[in-house]
């Protein structure tokens, strides 16, 4: 950044809560003015390696230095790096970890890492009223969005996630170091907070939640206030934001009751 190396400052923590600074490899332009979700949306499906993912950031421009205060840009190239490091420290495949981490404890029977190419157990993806074949994409995306689920499994997940099953639940509170990423959600270190602002929720009827959601349309987040639990996607990579205009109405009706 600014003609300085910054990569022996990278911690795990900024990677987490995409305050490293890294550009997105996926979504951000390249050498060729377009993005590589530009690419695969418009036909070009391809594969990529960890190796290729890391050299297309490396050749973008930084947001800024790690850790700078206030600051937060999401990156795929984040969680690239992340699932490098587990397979890393422990020797095994990011799908091993996955498996004996959080898939077999958790008994997930339909979820699993997307590796092979003729799979073709996912439901289709749409862009806008097109089908998006993109296997090659899928299985190259590993940690940074290559895991085929159920709202069923999700729904197990996301629970087990916040109730402890998965860690102590104390540590929810660390997670929830709140930077602004994209309206109207704040990022924290591996969840993300969606907290609709006054003008738009001027009665509270709409309480925040905390989770996660994907480009597809996927979302899996928890209601702390409410006790509420919503997960479900829309497989609409046009129009991901469906699938948070559909929370908020599902919201309303359950607070009606």
């Amino acid at each position: 950044y600014k003609e300085k190396d910054y990569s022996q400052e990278l911690t795990i923590k900024y990677l987490l809560s995409h305050t490293s600074g890294l550009p997105d490899y996926f979504q951000g332009k390249g050498i060729s003015g377009k993005s590589l979700e530009n690419e695969i949306t418009q036909g070009n499906d391809q594969f990529w390696t960890f190796e290729q993912a890391i050299e297309r950031t490396k050749k973008m421009t930084p947001i800024f230095a790690p850790g700078t205060k206030g600051k937060a840009n999401y990156s795929d190239a984040n969680f690239q790096l992340l699932g490098k490091i587990i397979e890393t420290i422990t020797n095994k495949s990011y799908s091993e970890n996955c498996q004996d981490i959080i898939i077999k404890p958790l008994g997930l029977t339909k979820t699993y890492l997307y590796q092979d190419s003729t799979d073709k157990t996912p439901k289709t993806l749409y862009y806008k009223s097109n089908e998006l074949n993109i296997p090659k994409a899928m299985t190259s995306f590993g940690a940074d969005g290559g895991i085929v689920s159920t709202t069923s499994d999700m729904l197990t997940f996301i629970e087990s996630f916040f109730i402890g099953k998965l860690f102590p639940s104390s540590y929810i509170d660390e997670l929830q170091e709140w930077n602004k990423i994209f309206f109207p959600m704040k990022s924290g270190i591996g969840i993300h907070l969606f907290k609709l602002p006054w003008i738009f929720n001027p009665t509270g009827a709409v309480p925040y939640f905390i989770g996660h959601s994907g480009l597809s349309g996927a979302l899996a987040y928890y209601s702390p206030k409410e006790n509420i639990y919503i997960v479900g996607t829309v497989n609409q990579v046009a129009h991901p934001d469906i699938s948070f205009k559909t929370m908020i109405k599902l919201t309303q009706q359950i607070m009606k009751k």
